[in-house]
């Protein structure tokens, strides 16, 4: 049962000029259970309704007809304060998680409509850094998102994989690299190359003007050069490729920039056709003074395109092909302006979808202050970290639990959790100074503190049944929720309940944390419950009713920690 809807439907029926909707909006849940489950906040209704907040909440008391969800209901300080009655909520709610198992919290709000979401995008031949890790996971969790609450998902990797910087690796690898040192070292060997043309370049600029150059060659198909880029593509694919399956990451759609190489034209002659190119010192660009940004650069003097030439072109194709409800893009809040700059473009050329693209900006990620460069060969490789972090819930697993089944397998689980945990448990648009110690921490409120507490109820579903399985033992008649009437219990109660909620939430505010700290607040209340409420009692009728909480917790921390690209491991 929705309360929120329900409280909102019989107030609007006594409330003249409300609207459900408006006053499912005000109801709030109290901090403080003993000033009920709901509350309806009167002082916002004292302007429009012209009546004191307090002699709002009284009338509206005075004509509350009884339901059976609801307990009573009382008037203080100008609110108006539901009690829910406890047997019914707890058999509404259980009674969810128990029919939709793996479902429980998804809606169909997308109808199957298409949403395009590009995330993660790293450069081609560069180190798949910490940095990479943000959009990474964040783009998959808005993904699995979206996908559980009805919409069709497309996940787009926009590969790095054209500009100017292979200009400057094709010039990096002819004068110093050779073919035996890439083969043997790979992507780190590509990247040593680029950081050191930078070096180069810095006594040099004329490497600068001579990797433009080799880019403009690149572009017009010289084979020599494509044949280089391509065999740097293979390499890098083969270490991203590695990274993605270690963090359960998928995509739909590898289509880099390049894909766009031969659409670009056609779009270039359509922003002509409609006047909106304007020529400077023989670059071409599109005016954006009156909405107060710098212009959207789309061709250089020397010819050669820009990112704003491919986004554009790629908006369009991926709108043709995939005809989406939106266009989300992942990428950090340094990038804010190009994307207003190029959504503005779109909306100049007259597309009426140009309001369906949405950037979903993040945080950066720092060194001790120091901003994270490729070209300075600054970075924390993404592989070294995850590897850290496994081999430390090894070692823990191996002092703590030495006989455990599939170490290995509960090691990644964990220890890759954690460091996505890490990142999804912040405000995305958060800075991050990034710490070896910080981000190998376990202890508190971590992804392992919310998989323990996982493994906690798995292992209290398999000594009820006194065997291997996790299901909810079977009994005879049905569960007496009213016995779940403590506390704890409540309070477990309650933030099942929230699920759904909170995963909406996470949907419209596009905020992946949202679930993040649902999925602590439910493990620390249900280990309050654990603490005070013994399960495995004689009594027959309260084992059983405290089972159920604990599967419901058990099904429900299992598919949060899904949306957000965790595992759910039964032992630890």
């Amino acid at each position: 049962m929705n309360y929120k809807e329900l409280l909102a439907t019989r107030l609007a029926s006594q409330l003249s000029g409300l609207d459900e909707q408006s006053i499912a909006e005000l109801i709030e849940y109290p901090p403080n259970p003993e000033m009920g489950d709901l509350s309806v906040p009167c002082f916002k209704l004292s302007k429009q309704l012209r009546r004191a907040p307090q002699a709002i909440a009284e009338e509206l008391k005075q004509q509350w007809a009884p339901h059976p969800a609801v307990e009573r209901v009382e008037a203080v300080s100008g609110y108006l304060n539901v009690y829910l009655n406890a047997e019914h909520f707890a058999a509404s709610v259980l009674g969810e998680v128990f029919n939709l198992k793996e479902r429980y919290g998804s809606q169909d709000l997308g109808q199957g409509r298409n949403i395009v979401l590009d995330f993660s995008s790293p450069n081609i031949a560069k180190t798949f850094h910490i940095g990479h890790l943000r959009s990474t996971m964040i783009g998959s969790a808005l993904y699995n998102i979206h996908q559980f609450l009805g919409y069709n998902c497309i996940g787009v990797n926009h590969l790095g994989d054209w500009g100017t910087q292979f200009g400057k690796l094709i010039v990096a690898y002819q004068r110093w690299g050779n073919q035996a040192a890439v083969e043997a070292e790979g992507i780190d060997e590509l990247q040593r190359l680029y950081v050191k043309f930078h070096d180069e370049a810095d006594r040099n600029p004329e490497l600068e003007t001579e990797a433009r150059l080799c880019f403009v060659r690149l572009e017009q198909g010289d084979e020599a050069a494509l044949k280089l880029w391509r065999w740097f593509v293979e390499i890098s694919m083969k270490e991203f490729e590695k990274m993605y399956d270690l963090l359960g990451v998928k995509f739909d759609s590898y289509a880099g920039e390049s894909f766009y190489n031969d659409k670009m034209d056609a779009v270039i002659d359509e922003l002509k056709q409609k006047n909106l190119l304007v020529e400077d010192e023989g670059a071409q660009l599109v005016r954006l003074d009156e909405y107060n940004m710098p212009p959207a650069l789309m061709i250089k003097k020397d010819g050669g395109t820009l990112y704003h030439t491919r986004d554009v072109t790629a908006a369009i194709y991926r709108h043709n092909t995939y005809d989406f409800d939106k266009c989300i893009y992942v990428t950090d809040a340094g990038q804010s302006l190009h994307f207003q700059q190029w959504f503005k473009v779109i909306k100049l050329m007259g597309y009426d979808w140009a309001d369906k693209l949405a950037h979903v900006p993040f945080g950066k990620v720092s060194l001790e202050g120091a901003k994270l460069s490729t070209r300075k060969g600054n970075v924390i490789r993404l592989e070294e970290l995850l590897t850290q972090a496994i081999d430390k819930t090894r070692e823990i697993i191996s002092e703590k639990n030495p006989d455990l089944e599939n170490k290995e397998e509960v090691a990644r689980q964990v220890g890759v959790g954690a460091i996505i945990f890490s990142d999804l448990s912040n405000n995305r648009i958060k800075d991050i100074v990034f710490s070896w110690e910080e981000a190998l921490n376990f202890e508190g409120e971590t992804g392992p503190y919310v998989q323990y507490t996982h493994v906690r109820t798995c292992s209290l579903l398999r000594k009820a049944n006194g065997t291997a399985s996790i299901e909810l033992p079977d009994v005879a008649g049905e569960l007496n929720y009213g016995l779940l009437d403590g506390a704890e219990a409540r309070g477990v109660i309650k933030q099942l309940h929230l699920f759904k909620e909170r995963v909406e939430q996470a949907m419209h505010k596009l905020e992946p944390s949202i679930v993040s700290r649902y999925l602590v607040d439910l493990a620390q209340s249900f280990n309050s419950f654990y603490h005070a409420s013994p399960i495995l009692v004689e009594d027959t009728a309260l084992r059983q009713a405290r089972l159920a909480l604990v599967k419901s917790v058990q099904i429900t921390l299992r598919n949060g920690l899904r949306l957000i690209g965790l595992e759910a491991p039964e032992k630890m």
